[in-house]
């Protein structure tokens, strides 16, 4: 089964220096049919003008895991760690027993455009942490590349979760086939561009939930990237 969460249908908020857009229920966003799917709880696109961001505030027991697009994140917490993430760049949190952390666009004159992701983690009370990382994508061919995962393998983030989050290009014509084990699900989410997946064509921003499916093709209409979570 596929379920299209469509980018028009998601929640949205203009606070002038932000513009976000929340795939689930989010701060003044309520949607009880939209609460998130398995152990992914939020979905957040946002758009934070130069200058801008969020003061300090904090976290507890939650995977955090952020996607630079466009611009730069100046990031810094409490447990020491600053500096910046660039596009193309990751991030992620370990909230656990509690963090305090800010988050900044320091250009003067370009947006910053971000994924911030929330995963809840497989138990309460863990240890807070950080890592970032920069990613290679290939050299055009259609690629899925794991970017977390709970054991930090092939130099992906590590979750305190048994969930999987990929990330990939397609170009015209290409397509990639995922498989999924028994009992998994998964959540696409088209970061640009354009793929189709069975009768379903999803578009820059869109999103779909999927269950039962032994296994998923993506096929690209145009040039596209794609995050791809691997769900229990």
């Amino acid at each position: 089964m596929i379920r299209t969460r469509l980018a028009a249908d998601r929640g949205h908020a203009d606070l002038g220096w932000l513009k976000t857009s929340y795939t689930f229920s989010f701060n003044t966003y309520h949607d009880p049919a939209h609460m998130g799917f398995r152990v992914l709880r939020v979905i957040n696109e946002d758009v934070v003008l130069p200058g801008q961001g969020f003061g300090a505030h904090g976290h507890r027991d939650m995977e955090i895991i952020t996607y630079v697009m466009q611009g730069e994140l100046e990031h810094r917490d409490s447990l020491g760690n600053g500096g910046i993430v660039r596009a193309g760049e990751l991030q992620r949190m370990t909230a656990g027993t509690g963090i305090r952390h800010s988050e900044f666009n320091p250009s003067p004159s370009e947006p910053l455009h971000l994924y911030q992701i929330w995963l809840l983690p497989d138990r309460q009370g863990h240890a807070p942490s950080y890592e970032q990382r920069a990613i290679e994508l290939g050299d055009g061919a259609s690629s899925l590349r794991l970017i977390a995962s709970p054991d930090g393998r092939d130099g992906s983030l590590t979750i305190h979760q048994d969930a999987k989050v990929l990330l990939g290009t397609l170009e015209p014509g290409q397509s990639q086939v995922y498989s999924l084990e028994p009992a998994r699900h998964a959540w696409i989410q088209v970061v640009r561009g354009s793929v189709r997946m069975g009768s379903q064509v999803l578009r820059t921003s869109d999103g779909a939930a999927v269950s039962g499916e032994p296994s998923l093709r993506l096929e690209a209409d145009e040039p596209a990237q794609v995050m791809l979570f691997d769900l229990p």
